[in-house]
């Protein structure tokens, strides 16, 4: 089995990044940065979405597990204390994987250049200055002329994060759906957007249609770009996913307990 390691700078991650290297010493792994069969990072859920876009072209045949040495985030499975325990999993490992749904965006240009992305989380477009003004389209066919500071483009694993704060639904994410939500919409007797969150269909997509302004801020996952004369964005469901190595995959919604109520009785852990 060909590995690679991400780890963040926290000390408690290098930590653990030692602790796995010499784990994975015996003959049964090699640690290969270029063409890894098993990525795992050591972190957060930022560390893990810097090692998706990373190896974001050999999603085909990549699994990530995730290792938290923080709090519990959404693609983790594992605690840093729990080392031993991952590596007596990768020994055992029988190829095993659970797979989650990624955004395939796609932006034209002015000057005649597209740029494509996949997002793990969600992208957005904004404005620097003033309002976003842009033609909203379902399926090729006109739905809104969107007035306000931008709009968010999740998919169900990313819907508990920057979506959820914009008011939009949490999903499951073996659900192959993206959801948009508005950011500051303008609603008055002159502009009128639907003012709720919007769940597509799979063979669905949507595509925005800019004023062409300069001041453009796209986002893809934690990543900006501050493209030129936007003409189009089109985000749909990829039709690549990501995988992880499903040895102990934590329950969606166990997930979302602990991260936004955090209520559960410790006998219920």
């Amino acid at each position: 089995m060909r590995v690679s390691i991400h780890a963040n700078s926290n000390a408690n991650s290098q930590v653990a990044k030692g602790k796995l290297l010499a784990g994975l010493k015996a003959p049964a792994f090699q640690i290969d940065e270029a063409h890894p069969d098993v990525v795992i990072t050591v972190g957060g859920d930022g560390t893990l979405l810097s090692a998706f876009h990373r190896y974001a072209d050999q999603l085909d045949h990549v699994r990530f597990i995730g290792v938290h040495t923080g709090h519990l985030g959404f693609y983790t499975d594992w605690r840093d204390f729990e080392v031993d325990a991952l590596i007596e999993a990768l020994n055992r490992d029988s190829g095993e994987s659970i797979s989650y749904p990624l955004l395939d965006v796609l932006a034209d240009f002015e000057d005649g250049t597209t740029a494509h992305y996949l997002a793990l989380n969600e992208a957005t477009l904004k404005r620097e200055s003033g309002t976003m003004r842009s033609d909203v389209y379902i399926r090729e066919n006109f739905f809104e002329s969107f007035r306000g500071d931008g709009l968010c483009v999740a998919t169900p694993t990313g819907s508990t994060a920057y979506s959820k704060s914009n008011g939009g639904a949490v999903i499951h994410p073996r659900l192959d759906a993206m959801q948009v939500t508005e950011i500051a919409s303008i609603n008055n007797r002159v502009f009128r957007t639907l003012a709720a969150p919007m769940i597509l269909a799979p063979d669905e997509w949507i595509s925005l249609r800019p004023e062409p302004f300069q001041d453009y801020v796209m986002t893809i996952d934690q990543f900006t770009a501050r493209p030129s004369m936007i003409n189009a964005i089109r985000f749909k469901i990829a039709s690549e996913r990501i995988h992880f190595a499903r040895y102990r995959h934590m329950h969606f919604w166990d997930r979302v307990e602990d991260a936004f109520i955090g209520a559960k009785k410790p006998d219920a852990l």
